[in-house]
């Protein structure tokens, strides 16, 4: 076994931060439609959590955000002109597309790409596949420049594989690392890579939810797990419980989260539990690991609790004294039920009766509003030490890199953005002229194509 770090590479909010309720299925996206947001906020707070996560010894990266608007998917729907008359006639003639191509979502890391370590994988490479997002116009082509952007940070064809995204059809609906979670005795260890599904594109009497739509299909699993060299005995696919998307959980990061050998997750999470834990300890077992699942049951925690506080949206970190922490946002602190819940199962881990014996809270109510919490914000990348030197290190969280990104947000990022806004050309000229100055800032010439 090597040694290893879980990195955390949380999305770095974008200039153009909106409420546009672009999302059908995620319950908080579409209770704040179009209303006004503070961008400027909304990556202070983010970088405020990379920072203390960090200064805690965690490891800690960025993505940068994408650039917005996406002028390409406006052209290729028809409005012409200039930028300015392209984005009046998309603002007249549809706003909703005009959104889209605005969209905040590519914020939330954990739908860029799937990611598995080089432990894992046939070659003992670390492999990414950057996730289709199919479901939604407003995240179909970010995949475009996740690639674009992984490929920079993980260059080196030695130690990295970035794949081409599945392709962008119903079979083979891929929403990445947020339907993905790997179980390991230590980071560094041969591990198990744990796939959740909604739905089953070839087999039509397979269960399915009926209100929301399943975004993550077996088929787009399996072909992950394909391209990545996974070994099957170490490789478990299981389906969500379709009745839970249906309640708001769009995705499996939204009902359960893993790390290390700890599985915590809501009783509703998954159509079939029983055999959903049996599977993992079996193949946690070619490992010599044994499962430790900690368990929320229904009428301790409503769906709909876990649900608008996201509970389960959280990360659960390994500390190097041995103990986890959970990284929770501020909003589990107001729902009744999930306080109470917490409080319970801090006190027992600090006892040593549990496996989670730290919470840490944040605020991060602009990302929350708009549907993600800290979960949704980062994407997990295990590194070695060779591997880590060798990727691009201007992303990764310092003191010094704080100190410049936060005038850079001051100097660039408004503070208050409502939806006719987006029809302001002098906001696509300020978005541009963040990202081009970001690309100086992180050391990445290049990372965007803004022609």
């Amino acid at each position: 076994m090597r040694n290893a770090r879980e990195f955390n590479f949380d999305g770095l909010v974008g200039p153009s931060h909106n409420y546009a309720g672009l999302s059908f299925g995620n319950v908080a996206s579409f209770n704040n439609v179009r209303s006004a947001s503070n961008p400027r906020q909304a990556a202070l707070q983010g970088l405020a959590k990379m920072r203390a996560l960090a200064a805690r010894g965690f490891a800690q990266g960025l993505l940068p955000p994408q650039a917005r608007p996406n002028f390409r998917l406006l052209r290729r729907l028809g409005f012409t002109g200039t930028d300015a008359d392209v984005l009046a006639r998309a603002y007249r003639e549809s706003p909703v597309i005009l959104a889209c191509a605005y969209s905040a979502s590519p914020m939330w890391t954990a739908n860029a790409a799937t990611v598995s370590p080089s432990a894992d994988t046939a070659d003992g490479r670390v492999h990414f596949t950057a996730a289709n997002l199919n479901n939604k116009l407003h995240r179909a082509e970010e995949h475009v420049q996740a690639t674009r952007t992984l490929r920079a940070l993980f260059a080196n064809p030695d130690r990295f594989v970035v794949h081409e995204p599945l392709p962008s059809t119903p079979a083979f609906g891929d929403e990445g690392a947020a339907n993905h979670t790997r179980f390991a005795s230590a980071h560094g260890a041969a591990g198990v890579e744990f796939f959740v599904y909604g739905r089953v594109e070839f087999d039509p009497s397979a269960p399915a939810p009926t209100k929301y739509p399943a975004r993550q299909t077996l088929e787009a699993s399996q072909a992950v797990a394909r391209l990545h060299g996974l070994d099957a005995a170490r490789t478990v696919f299981a389906s969500q419980n379709p009745a839970v998307i249906d309640q708001g959980v769009f995705h499996n990061d939204v009902i359960a989260v893993g790390n290390g050998n700890v599985l915590f997750y809501h009783d509703q999470a998954f159509a079939d539990e029983a055999a959903t834990l049996e599977a993992l300890r079996r193949a946690l077992g070619v490992t010599g690991t044994d499962l430790r699942a900690v368990r929320v049951d229904t009428g301790v925690v409503p769906v709909a609790d876990a649900v608008a506080s996201y509970l389960f949206n959280s990360q659960l970190l390994s500390k190097p004294d041995g103990g986890m922490a959970l990284v929770v946002p501020h909003e589990c602190r107001e729902v009744a039920t999930v306080a109470r819940y917490l409080e319970q199962l801090v006190a027992s881990g600090r006892s040593g009766n549990g496996a989670i014996d730290e919470l840490i809270e944040f605020d991060l109510r602009q990302s929350m509003r708009n549907g993600g919490g800290p979960a949704c914000l980062r994407l997990r990348v295990v590194l070695t030490d060779e591997e880590a030197a060798a990727m691009h290190q201007g992303v990764l969280m310092t003191e010094d890199l704080y100190a410049r990104l936060v005038p850079w947000v001051e100097r660039h990022y408004r503070d208050r953005a409502e939806p006719k806004d987006l029809a302001d050309p002098q906001l696509a000229i300020e978005c541009a002229a963040a990202l081009e100055d970001l690309e100086r800032i992180l050391g990445l010439p290049g990372l965007y194509d803004l022609s």
